[in-house]
């Protein structure tokens, strides 16, 4: 069977790359080495499970599903996946991508989804963007690895609850453990802790909601999906930020770890918004001596 060899659950800031690269030293923000630093670290984490694949868990921007047809969960099934948007590229400088897709385990895992009770779309036309790409970008910047493209909404009501993500983590979990194969796979998900875009909370000294910002560390940090579903809702997400609702693509990484403290934990406060990486080694920490 498959190896579920790490769990990565991130933030995904589209500025990354260009406050940290491509814009000059003298005109970068006060944070961009230390963010470089953080996420430089972050990657070894990945690279250190070694996975063969990645499924990579975000969701579409109003990129290619509106309000009038916006699926609640989906799965890309195809060979290879076009990356990149203009208004990407022309707003966060994020290069072009073709990433080659997996369609042996997109097909595997889409009927073992359905088997599970969740009734998912799937699309061979799907074009990936920035939910997807900014991880790859900082966990995977080869963009060497076959990817299983997973949807999810968190944009557009009438939105799951958060605990039909936590069970969507459930079951791809066990739909990996039954893989047919001796490929090890690494999960890695993107969303928010409090987000506002658009809002009068944007910009910000800090992210909307500070305190739930801690809160929301420490609960993933634990994993502790009690406190989770005891206190996150849809009402307390729009309270915490008219974005917040990404942090169920963030529960939906932990649901694929298991209630399970994470291995690796790392923020850092930006001025508007609070980048979090954390990672999960289901079989033992590779980083050290004597882990499976």
């Amino acid at each position: 069977m498959a190896e579920l060899s790490a769990v990565l659950a991130t933030t995904h800031h589209p500025f990354f790359l260009k406050a940290t690269e491509l814009t000059p030293p003298e005109e970068r923000i006060p944070q961009a080495a230390e963010w470089k630093r953080k996420v430089e670290a972050y990657r070894e984490t990945l690279t250190a499970a070694q996975p063969d694949i990645l499924v990579m868990v975000g969701a579409d921007h109003f990129h290619q599903f509106f309000h009038d047809n916006y699926p609640t969960f989906l799965i890309g099934k195809q060979p290879t996946y076009d990356a990149t948007f203009y208004n990407e590229e022309r707003e966060f400088s994020i290069p072009k991508y073709v990433l080659d897709g997996h369609e042996e385990l997109s097909g595997f895992m889409l009927q073992g989804l359905l088997d599970r009770g969740f009734d998912f779309s799937v699309s061979h036309e799907l074009k990936i963007d920035h939910s997807i790409i900014c991880p790859i970008i900082t966990t995977r910047p080869d963009a060497d690895l076959p990817i299983v493209p997973i949807y999810t909404n968190i944009f557009a009501p009438p939105l799951p609850s958060p605990k039909r993500f936590w069970d969507l983590g459930r079951a791809i979990r066990s739909i990996i453990d039954e893989y047919p194969s001796d490929k090890k796979i690494a999960a890695v998900g993107s969303g928010h802790l409090s987000l506002e875009l658009g809002g009068p909370r944007q910009f910000g000294e800090t992210g909307p909601d500070p305190v739930f910002d801690r809160n929301a560390i420490e609960w993933l940090a634990n994993g502790d999906i009690d406190a989770i579903l005891a206190n996150v809702t849809h009402e307390s997400m729009s309270g915490a930020g008219n974005a917040t609702h990404g942090f169920m693509d963030l529960i939906l990484m932990m649901g694929i770890a298991g209630p399970e403290k994470a291995a690796y934990v790392d923020n850092l406060d930006l001025f508007h918004t609070m980048e979090a990486y954390f990672t999960w080694y289901p079989n033992g920490d590779p980083r050290k001596d004597g882990a499976r």
